[in-house]
């Protein structure tokens, strides 16, 4: 039987392009982890998204977009077009993954994971919009999870307090 994961270094995903992205390889780092959509009245988050990465990754924040469609519909796109969409509109240079599900049985092992260690409000796992956060402290474990309606900016003292912290 497969050991149950312990931390965010246990899992891959894959990149826009269709690379392997071994989360193992942001080892030591704060991850800022977000379910992205381009179609959604959330979106123009990708701009403080891309700020905050901006402002915070010669210190060791990664901000990771998600994209998923599970939610009205609002991110229909092929991998390429919401990637040349990201760039194009908000100048996203932060790493984006491939399309995934975030909730259910099919949902990508590390959203079923990261649910699980930080469930939202009454305890439910369940992913309710795009733009949910999570905030991944150093040491691989989730620190806090954030509502879409909770801004990027609205973020910045969590961020730099689990950037303070020493793994």
């Amino acid at each position: 039987m497969a050991q149950a994961p312990t931390s965010i270094y246990d899992f891959e995903a894959l990149s826009i392009v269709g690379q392997p992205a071994p989360l193992s390889s942001q080892r030591g780092k704060v991850l800022l982890i977000v379910n992205t959509a381009s179609a959604c009245g959330f979106t123009p988050q990708f701009a403080g998204l891309e700020s905050l990465w901006e402002t915070y990754r010669d210190r060791g924040l990664v901000v990771l977009g998600f994209p998923s469609n599970e939610f009205g519909g609002q991110d229909p796109g092929s991998d390429g077009e919401i990637a040349s969409f990201c760039q194009l509109n908000y100048g996203v240079s932060f790493p984006m993954m491939a399309k995934v599900k975030v909730n259910g049985g099919g949902a990508h092992p590390l959203w079923q994971w990261l649910t699980s260690e930080a469930p939202g409000i009454l305890g439910s796992k369940a992913v309710k919009w795009n733009f949910t956060k999570f905030l991944v402290g150093r040491d691989g474990t989730v620190l806090k999870r954030y509502a879409p309606t909770d801004k990027p900016e609205s973020i910045k003292s969590d961020i730099e307090a689990a950037l303070a912290a020493q793994p």
